[in-house]
């Protein structure tokens, strides 16, 4: 018997601890009675086994047995790696 598991796709906002971050997902719905479009932010914790995504980087997660009371989703892979060399920082 498969399960078929829910894979999402966000941006790493925090990182918390060792082995954890916080990810928001950004998505787009109609309103049911104005039927406007409006955008929706969802976040949540996520299990990184390996540290190896980092603040701004964009990942694909599923869900999975619940680690915490909070967190129930693992890390699948890092899709867009931040870099941090491209920024232009300017000091005064």
């Amino acid at each position: 018997m498969s399960k078929s598991l829910q894979k999402k796709k966000g941006t790493v906002v925090s990182k918390s601890g060792d082995k954890t971050i916080k990810v928001s997902v950004n998505y787009r719905k109609q309103h049911s009675f104005y039927k406007k479009i409006i955008n929706v932010t969802w976040s949540a914790l996520v299990h990184d086994e390996k540290n190896e995504a980092i603040v701004g980087d964009e990942i694909v997660f599923v869900s999975c047995r619940p680690l915490s009371s909070r967190k129930s989703w693992r890390l699948l892979e890092v899709v867009g790696k931040k870099s941090w060399f491209n920024k232009k920082v300017f000091y005064l």
